[in-house]
């Protein structure tokens, strides 16, 4: 996967801007507060149709303007491909080589990246919707099946949690069956999608880490929870589950079974990172998961993802620098910095200024 260029217009500080990138490492330098994180978050956009920083897309249109738009002309293993979104203060419109998409799952495996920043250390120190975030997000590139199961998941979700809000006890009862079963049929796809995903990642994980740290700590993730078994047998586990959390489900008026609970358990030599691990020791284990992530991109759709860098080179010692870039050769990398000479010793580059939401010499 090659991003070739980038166009973006009123989108966060940009006015009109394009970007040629190479199939090696770009890298966005300049000050801070110039642009160059609102760059990298445009690219994910347009690979995932949402933002790592933002809750509302109306917050990536330009100050005092009515609409935002973003293309990218890319190359993947098909072939030429581009990708569009023109954002407005209520809704988006998707296009994928002109197309309209009506659904953003359809956006989704067109352009794979992977995303890392300082602020990816939630993924260690915050909870488990973080955690989850991080999967749903990963797996959603690489499975559209994983994706709309989520999607119908959440809206039942939901539904059934309106329900427990009601006062008549008797009605809620009667009805919960019915959401129940539609509910396990959608929760078995994600818990096995998720198992398979962190079958792969877990291994992957561990040697990036060893990598990293040379071979100093052992890094493992697990579920807390241990689901076995085909779609069927976790459905009908579930189902019991469900019925078991009535009394408490309508105590507390939401939903407490189920994998919108589940989390990832991060353990480093054997303790859990979110309690034991230094700052160093935290950047380090983010690090690996998204170099594992890079890797199964690879593998399951057969081609690498865009690796997105956003200010990490500043957080890591000297030999973890060089081993980054090192792991970043044969990919297409999109490295933001203050200062590029200071990251980079002596790597080929692309090296791109960005001043005021502009491209200078």
């Amino acid at each position: 996967m090659i991003i070739k260029k980038l166009f973006l217009h009123n989108f966060r500080n940009y006015e009109d801007e394009t970007f040629s990138f190479t199939d090696g490492v770009n890298v966005l330098f300049g000050k801070n507060a110039q642009g160059k994180t609102n760059c990298a978050e445009a690219v994910f956009y347009l690979c995932t149709g949402s933002s790592l920083r933002i809750r509302h897309d109306r917050q990536l249109i330009r100050t005092g303007c009515d609409c935002a738009s973003v293309r990218a002309e890319a190359v993947n293993r098909y072939g030429s491909i581009v990708l569009e979104a023109e954002i407005y203060e209520n809704r988006r419109e998707l296009r994928v080589n002109g197309n309209k998409i009506a659904r953003a799952v359809d956006l989704l495996g067109n352009m794979n990246s992977v995303f890392f920043s300082p602020g990816e250390l939630r993924l260690i120190q915050d909870g488990p919707d973080e955690r989850r975030r991080f999967l749903n997000l990963s797996i959603s590139q690489t499975s559209r099946n994983y994706c709309t199961a989520l999607l119908r998941y959440q809206r039942i979700l939901d539904q059934r949690n309106m329900l427990l809000k009601e006062r008549d006890v008797s009605l809620v009862l009667e009805t919960l069956p019915v959401w129940d079963e539609q509910l396990v049929r959608y929760a078995a796809v994600i818990i096995r999608h998720r198992r398979e995903y962190l079958s792969l990642l877990s291994p992957l994980a561990q040697e990036a880490h060893a990598y990293l740290t040379d071979g100093a700590e052992e890094l493992l993730l697990t579920t807390d929870r241990d689901y076995e078994g085909t779609e069927e047998e976790i459905s009908a586990r579930l189902s019991a589950e469900l019925v078991a959390s009535y009394d408490r489900d309508l105590r507390l008026g939401f939903t407490t079974a189920g994998p919108h609970r589940d989390d990832v358990k991060i353990l480093i030599d054997g303790k859990d990172a979110k309690g034991y691990a230094s700052q160093g020791q935290t950047r380090t284990a983010a690090l690996s998961m998204k170099l594992a992530e890079v890797e199964i991109f690879r593998r399951l759709s057969g081609e690498p993802p865009v690796l997105i860098l956003d200010d990490v080179m500043s957080e890591l010692d000297l030999p973890r620098r060089k081993k980054l870039l090192s792991r970043a050769e044969g990919l297409q990398c999109i490295l933001t910095c203050t200062h590029a000479e200071r990251v980079l010793y002596g790597t080929e580059t692309n090296k791109i200024r960005i001043a005021g939401g502009k491209i200078v010499p």
